[in-house]
């Protein structure tokens, strides 16, 4: 039988002239045949598509390379005037700045030299992280100081492989990345050099992706390169740098105290160590003028608590000021091991009359000390704590 629908307004092909004709012979086998062929078609290319979906995301493993800086992470003076400035001049060489002054001639490397502690790492994610760049991390232990090669298939292991394998994936997806080799100090400085000529004028590198040999050419591109490294290796020898990749690196000691910084770089260990003692922390919560004026306070300055921001009572102060006054004790003994540390570390062997100096003083002892101070120490449970 045949029937048909008129006055209908619309633009579909089996409408003619406003008039829908319907054969039920022919309707009953189209829709038969949808039931039957199609939706089940359509359901397993459904799963099949979710399948490789899921295959491939096991496979890039793209979760890792999201930076997630840590929540305790403090923007203290010195990062804000002094690192900040620094690590965004070299990435605007690296990947250019916004506007008429953006350079064509893109290329260059940050590498960042310090004693373990100082929050390399913490600092380059939260970078990654307010620009909005691909963080692909590469724990250089892993790879270890046999590995000479970007090929994964020449890897000695399969943690090495499987670095190796990231670094390649980062080349491959060329925009939009901030490539980050951590603790540079444990890989062999004839692999270091594969990344010169990508730090260079030519942004070319050669890898291996997917089993072939490829030249990838990054010109143009926001690709940053970020390395860190410490003063020593696991052995306790020095580390030294490749000349011609340090010649295309700025190189920065986040150890030491930049010209005209000392004042900055002093105040951080105090600020860094707020989240780590319980009496403290709430202060990392709060307009930090409050933290610098309630220093002064503790070194002899006369200011009123009306001048907080906050409003503290005077108990409150009592006990926050007796636990800076026991930070800051405990701050300049790790200023000084620092820079001896330091000393140590930049002096030749050649003309040593000492054995290399390693203890470290880093935020990360600062941490470690500040975590136990109570306001109701004496001078001798603090000095007894740092002696520890």
């Amino acid at each position: 039988p045949n029937t048909h629908v008129e006055r209908l307004m619309g633009q579909h092909k089996r409408v003619q002239e406003q008039t829908l004709h319907v054969d039920y012979s022919e309707f009953y086998a189209r829709t038969r045949k949808y039931i039957t062929e199609q939706v089940p078609a359509f359901e397993q290319y459904h799963a099949l598509r979710s399948d490789i979906l899921a295959a491939q995301k096991e496979r890039l493993q793209l979760d890792e390379f999201k930076a997630r800086p840590l929540s305790s992470f403090v923007r203290n003076q010195l990062i804000n005037k002094v690192y900040f400035p620094i690590i965004g001049d070299n990435l605007a060489k690296q990947i250019g700045s916004a506007g008429k002054n953006k350079r064509t001639d893109l290329m260059g490397m940050l590498l960042l030299i310090s004693p373990p502690g100082y929050g390399k790492t913490t600092l380059v994610e939260y970078v990654a992280n307010r620009l909005g760049l691909t963080f692909v991390k590469v724990n250089c232990p892993s790879i270890g100081h046999d590995q000479v090669s970007l090929d994964p298939a020449q890897a000695i292991n399969a943690t090495a492989e499987k670095e190796i394998a990231k670094i390649n994936q980062s080349f491959e997806m060329g925009n939009n990345v901030m490539l980050y080799l951590d603790d540079i100090q444990h890989t062999n400085p004839e692999f270091l050099q594969k990344f010169i000529s990508l730090c260079d004028g030519s942004r070319r590198i050669d890898g291996v992706w997917n089993g072939k040999s490829k030249t990838y050419d990054l010109r143009g591109k926001k690709f940053a390169v970020v390395m860190a490294g410490n003063p020593y290796t696991e052995s306790g020898e020095s580390f030294k740098i490749p000349d011609m990749l340090a010649n295309r690196a700025d190189i920065y000691n986040l150890g030491d105290t930049l010209a005209g910084c000392e004042q900055e770089f002093a105040m951080s260990f105090i600020e860094n160590a707020l989240t780590s003692n319980a009496v403290l922390a709430p202060l990392a919560n709060r307009n930090m003028e409050d933290l610098y004026k309630l220093v002064r306070m503790c070194q002899g300055e006369d200011i009123s608590l009306n001048e907080l921001e906050h409003g503290y009572s005077q108990a409150e102060v009592n006990e926050v000021k007796a636990v800076l006054m026991r930070l800051i004790t405990i701050r300049n003994t790790v200023l000084k091991v620092n820079a001896q540390y330091i000393a140590s570390a930049a002096q030749d062997n050649n003309y040593r009359t000492e054995p290399p100096f390693k203890l470290q003083g880093s935020y990360r002892n600062m941490n470690k000390m500040a975590e136990k101070v109570v306001a109701a120490m004496n001078d001798e449970e603090l000095e007894n704590l740092i002696c520890d």
